[in-house]
C-alpha cells in the first residue's frame, strides 16, 4: 500500500508541475505579431456614412515585434467580442519592428503608408468596451486585449496602447 501511495503522490506532483509550467494563456503571446494599440473611438461624432463618415479614423495598429523575421499578414484575422471580423486576404509584409494600421472605411492599401482598409464603413470597435482578438492563419490566437472606456483609457481620448 505504501508503494502505491508513493507512486500516486509522485504522479500527482508531476501533474501539478506540468500545469505550473504551461499556463493557459501562454499561446496567445507566443506570436511576434501583436496589437500595439487601438483607436476604438474615432474623434468627433460617429458617422458610418461612406462618403462623409469617420470610420477611417478608427483603427487598430498591429506591430511585428520580431527583431529578425518578416511576417506576411495574409490569412491573419482580427475579431471583436461579438464576432465582427476582418481577414487580411492579400499579402502585406511587415519587416521586423514595422507596423500596419487597419482602418475602417474605404481606401487603397499601401505598404509604403503602412495602411490596410477594411473596405467597410461600419465601426468594428465599441466605444464603451470590447475585446480585440488577433488570430494567426492557422487559427491559433496571436494576441488578445479587452478594454473599457473608464478602466483602460483614463484620458478618454479614444486611444489605448498595448505592448508599447
Amino acid at each position: 500500500m505504501r508503494i502505491r501511495h508513493a507512486i500516486s503522490t509522485v504522479a500527482a506532483a508531476g501533474a501539478i508541475a506540468v500545469v505550473a509550467v504551461a499556463p493557459a494563456q501562454a499561446a496567445e503571446y507566443s506570436s511576434a505579431l501583436k496589437v500595439k494599440g487601438v483607436q476604438y473611438d474615432a474623434p468627433g461624432s460617429d458617422s458610418n456614412k461612406c462618403s462623409t463618415g469617420n470610420t477611417k479614423d478608427e483603427y487598430l495598429t498591429i506591430k511585428n515585434y520580431s527583431s529578425t523575421a518578416t511576417i506576411n499578414l495574409k490569412g491573419y484575422v482580427v475579431k471583436d467580442a461579438t464576432g465582427n471580423r476582418f481577414t487580411f486576404s492579400a499579402a502585406h509584409y511587415l519587416q521586423p519592428g514595422d507596423y500596419v494600421k487597419l482602418r475602417g472605411g474605404h481606401g487603397s492599401d499601401s505598404d509604403a503608408k503602412n495602411v490596410v482598409y477594411r473596405q467597410n464603413c461600419n465601426f468594428i470597435w465599441n466605444n464603451d468596451k470590447d475585446t480585440i482578438y488577433l488570430y494567426k492563419p492557422s487559427g491559433s490566437r496571436a494576441d488578445v486585449h479587452s478594454y473599457t472606456r473608464t478602466g483602460s483609457d483614463p484620458d478618454r481620448n479614444g486611444y489605448i496602447t498595448y505592448h508599447g
